[in-house]
């Protein structure tokens, strides 16, 4: 892992750009003698590490005594996207102006971007424990889909928030039945891209013993920032 710029930010954050070969990424942490409780970042279905909401979210959560990491993994943000993952998306352009179904078209863009990512996430984790100013326990917020993926295969997560607002492929639906760590789950009641049933059902499926479901009125972007602030006490239950 190579560090390629920092910066102090007002609210006293470090924030510091690095690169792990091909993958760029961001770390964000808070000045504390102990090792801080690291937090997996991720934006839903390629979007940049950059996007102003999930910097936000960061920010805060740093300043709440966390090392808080977002990457741009393969087909995500500014990487090079596949043929094929190109062709998704503009399958998915034209099916959604012309008002057609879009499930097939989102599993065929969503599935690969989640099977390339989390690998690479992994990679990201193990470079991550091995600085001083981080340690354990391990915590995730963001994308559901990667998120899935993710509490299932990496036992060094402990606590996960998923955002409800991004499609999940049938590969993970069926893998959230695996899921036993604690669960916050934010779902957008009037989300026009994510049926409320489907979210119910899926919230219904995971099998945490712990999980707890945080609906709000408003569209996708709407999540109220309260949400933030309830997240952070989430985590601070199970990982500090």
């Amino acid at each position: 892992m190579q560090f390629t710029s920092e910066q102090r930010l007002d609210d006293g954050v470090l924030e510091r750009e690095f690169t792990l070969g091909e993958i760029p990424g961001t770390l964000w942490t808070h000045g504390s003698a102990a090792p801080a409780p690291l937090i997996l970042m991720a934006h839903n279905n390629g979007l940049p590490k950059e996007d102003g909401r999930l910097v936000a979210r960061a920010r805060h959560t740093a300043a709440c005594g966390y090392a808080v990491a977002t990457i741009d993994a393969a087909g995500c943000g500014d990487r090079p996207r596949s043929t094929a993952d190109e062709q998704a998306r503009a399958d998915l352009r034209r099916a959604m102006q012309a008002g057609e179904p879009v499930d097939g078209i989102f599993e065929a863009l969503v599935g690969p971007l989640v099977e390339k990512a989390a690998p690479e996430w992994r990679t990201t984790l193990d470079a991550l424990l091995a600085l001083p100013e981080i340690g354990g326990p391990v915590g995730y917020s963001g994308w559901t889909a990667l998120g899935i993926r993710l509490a299932v295969s990496e036992p060094r997560i402990a606590a996960a928030g998923f955002f409800a607002g991004g499609y999940v492929p049938l590969t993970q639906r069926e893998e959230a039945r695996q899921i036993t760590v604690p669960l916050l789950v934010l779902l957008q009641w009037d989300d026009e891209g994510n049926p409320r049933q489907r979210a119910l059902d899926l919230f219904d499926s995971f099998g945490s013993k712990e999980k707890t479901l945080h609906a709000n009125l408003g569209g996708h972007t709407g999540t109220p920032w309260f949400e933030l602030e309830d997240g952070c006490r989430f985590l601070d239950r199970h990982l500090k």
